[in-house]
C-alpha cells in the first residue's frame, strides 16, 4: 500500500498483483504459504516492483479487504428501509465486478477476518436502518440474517450453489422485506 500514485500503469500493476495473490491464495490456501518471490513471478513483475506497491503479502490482503469494505460503506443514506434495495444492489454489483478475485479468495481458508469485517459492516447498516422499528430481538435477527446472507455469498464463490449473484441479490432483498418489514 505504498504507492499512492493512481496512474493507469500503477493501477494495472496493482491489479496484476491482486489477481496473482488471489490465484496463489486459492492454490496455497493460507496467506502465510505465499512468498513475495512466488507472487512476483506469478504477476510477471520484479520483487522491487512488488515492494514499490506493497510492504508485504499481508498488505495485499489488507488492501483487498479495505477496498471491498470501503465500497460497501460508500453508501450514504438516510438509514431508511427504502434504501435497502439500493444497498444490496451496491454490494452485489461490486461483487460481480470483482467476481474473479473473490471467487479465488473465498475458496481458500484465509478470508475469515474479511468475512468478520464484512459481517460487522452489514450488521451496522441494517441496524441503523431498523433501529427505530419495534422489532423484538433486533440484534439477534440482524445477526442471523447477515450470517445467512454472507454464507450464501461464500457458497456462491465456492461454486457450492448454482444461483447467480443477481438471483442471490433478489432473494436477499425479498427475504429482508419479508423478515423485517
Amino acid at each position: 500500500m505504498k504507492v499512492q500514485n493512481k496512474n493507469h500503469s500503477s493501477l494495472k500493476t496493482k491489479m496484476k498483483i491482486q489477481e496473482s495473490f488471489a490465484m496463489l491464495l486459492q492454490e496455497k490456501n493460507e496467506i502465510k504459504n505465499i512468498s513475495v518471490t512466488e507472487l512476483s513471478k506469478q504477476a510477471d513483475i520484479t520483487r522491487s516492483t512488488f515492494y514499490t506497491h506493497y510492504s508485504s503479502i499481508y498488505d495485499v490482503a489488507k488492501e483487498l479487504e479495505e477496498e471491498a469494505l470501503e465500497k460497501l460503506n460508500e453508501i450514504k443514506s438516510k438509514h431508511a428501509i427504502e434504501d435497502i434495495d439500493y444497498y444490496f444492489d451496491h454490494i452485489f454489483n461490486y461483487l460481480k465486478e470483482n467476481e474473479h478475485i473473490y471467487t479465488m479468495m473465498l475458496k481458500s481458508n484465509a478470508p475469515l477476518l474479511f468475512v468478520s469485517k464484512l459481517e460487522k459492516s452489514i450488521n451496522k447498516k441494517l441496524y441503523d436502518a431498523l433501529k427505530n422499528k419495534p422489532i423484538a430481538n433486533l440484534n439477534l435477527n440482524i445477526t442471523f440474517f447477515t450470517n445467512g446472507c454472507i454464507n450464501l455469498i461464500i457458497k456462491y464463490f465456492r461454486k457450492e450453489i448454482k444461483n447467480s449473484l443477481e438471483e442471490i441479490d433478489d432473494y436477499i432483498k425479498h427475504l429482508f422485506k419479508t423478515f423485517f418489514i
